[in-house]
């Protein structure tokens, strides 16, 4: 127990190194596009709207490339960013490649922006809006969006890998990942609960579904007749990769709170979700989850405020050598 103590300590004490050195204010203001744009936010919200009309899948996936974002080079909009002769995009990095959709949803919120405000509204705010309007339109909380962030004119191929949690990172890892974007243990529960909307890939859950899914559930008639629906498009042999299943086969397209009551029972979807319940480490986490099971106004609220801190999240090199794409997909010429 004293080596573990001490692991877990001096592991602790790197994160928050890892944090400080990480951690920056962001010039942004709530009025940034008063002036230059007064419409801005009113653009993206009705492209949003139709969007999410549409397929209401489409919420999910904005959420989903906020999130990609941010953690990589922080919020700059190099998620957006095609492979050129001259630059490698994040779109084709393993954890990425399959995952991310919805490109042209703000392609077109873009193009609106340019014919109203040329070169006024940058991409990176774009995807911090539109992740806003997403949730608001499945049912969730709605939160003031500061602006003014930059487009980066670089990505980071290497940083998806090592920046973004993965489906089977262990608890302390996905804390790692978390403390070092200068999000606590709170966001990190709270923004898990993005889960509540949105698909995964078989990819992504077989590891859990032929582990300890069992060992962790309650194993009701439901869950037995859903993991058999699971194994049946996620083959153990291999596979369907690409096949997807919801992470909260409740109410996959409402943004609510059954994601966590689908944690208590044992059966969250990805080993990263069960971790937060489950986990002999999740002493905090488990707390935090039930809590929100409990309470779906206290999730909304701390979901709200830690959206705001993911956002705050920015690429200070934007604020040398940044830029407001004219096309999300390219760097200015």
């Amino acid at each position: 127990m004293r080596i573990i103590s001490t692991i877990f300590t001096l592991s602790f004490f790197t994160i928050c190194c890892l944090k400080f050195m990480h951690a920056a204010d962001p010039p942004l203001s709530f009025d940034y596009y008063k002036s230059s744009c007064p419409n801005a936010e009113a653009i993206v919200r009705k492209e949003m709207e139709c969007a999410v009309l549409s397929d209401l899948r489409n919420a999910a996936l904005i959420l989903r490339l906020h999130f990609h974002d941010c953690f990589v080079q922080g919020c700059d909009g190099s998620v957006l960013l095609d492979d050129t002769f001259t630059l490698q995009g994040e779109k084709n990095a393993p954890t990425n490649l399959n995952a991310l959709k919805g490109f042209e949803i703000i392609d077109r919120i873009k193009n609106k922006l340019e014919s109203e405000c040329p070169n006024t509204v940058s991409c990176a705010d774009v995807l911090t809006y539109a992740a806003r309007d997403a949730t608001v339109l499945v049912g969730g909380p709605y939160w003031d969006v500061p602006a003014g962030r930059k487009d980066s004119k670089t990505a980071s191929f290497s940083l998806v890998e090592s920046n973004i949690p993965g489906a089977n990172d262990g608890l302390l890892s996905i804390i790692a990942k978390f403390m070092y974007q200068s999000l606590s243990v709170t966001d990190m529960v709270a923004l898990s609960g993005a889960h509540t909307i949105g698909m995964a890939r078989c990819t992504n859950y077989r590891e859990r579904i032929y582990g300890d899914y069992q060992a962790t559930s309650t194993m009701g008639d439901i869950a037995e007749s859903h993991l058999k629906t699971l194994k049946a498009t996620c083959p153990a042999a291999g596979g369907g990769d690409n096949n997807e299943a919801a992470m909260d086969y409740v109410s996959p397209n409402l943004f609510d709170n059954s994601y966590y009551h689908i944690l208590l029972r044992g059966e969250g979807l990805l080993n990263s979700d069960q971790e937060l319940y489950s986990s002999i480490l999740g002493v905090q986490t488990r707390k935090l989850v039930k809590q929100y099971a409990e309470n779906a106004i206290a999730f909304f609220e701390q979901f709200s405020e830690s959206m705001v801190k993911l956002g705050n999240i920015t690429n200070p090199e934007t604020y040398v050598d940044g830029e407001v794409r004219k096309n999300c997909r390219f760097v200015n010429t």
